[in-house]
């Protein structure tokens, strides 16, 4: 098998065993690595545009807030707005700070006929340390994946 497939194959049991409505979870090592195996896969960023600006970007991530800033309401667009930037039929990952945000997007993308989706565990920042900081403990910047300051 390639390693396409094992990623996929890997994503796949760690979702079963969480029981998960979508695909299935990957690292954020796994997702990066997807987005340049997998054709015409997209990573969507669920963070608020508050993170996206002080945070951090993902180069070429697809930025759709699940939840609106400021406030933290549910963003009543977002299935229209994943429909309108992102095809039904490609493989779609899912990222949020660490990774809970993100999982309530891919069950909602996935009950919406998206077939393809997949968390993405960890998150951009990762959880928090014993000193209450994120970014040291797991997480797409910690894993050294490319983002871009906003």
């Amino acid at each position: 098998m390639g390693k396409l497939t094992d990623l996929l194959n890997l994503a796949h049991e760690r979702g079963r065993a969480l029981e998960r409505p979508y695909q299935g979870e990957l690292t954020p090592q796994e997702a990066y690595d997807l987005l340049h195996l997998a054709p015409g896969a997209r990573l969507v960023d669920v963070r608020t545009r508050a993170e996206w600006d002080w945070v951090g970007r993902v180069p070429n991530a697809v930025e759709i807030e699940w939840n609106q800033y400021p406030g933290g309401v549910r963003n009543p667009n977002f299935l229209a707005e994943l429909k309108r930037q992102v095809d039904p039929e490609a493989l779609v990952m899912f990222l949020c700070r660490s990774g809970v945000r993100s999982i309530g997007a891919a069950a909602a993308a996935a009950a919406a006929g998206y077939n393809n989706c997949y968390n993405v565990l960890e998150g951009f920042e990762g959880d928090k340390d014993a000193n209450g900081h994120r970014g040291n403990i797991g997480g797409w910047r910690k894993a050294g994946l490319p983002w871009i300051q906003g």
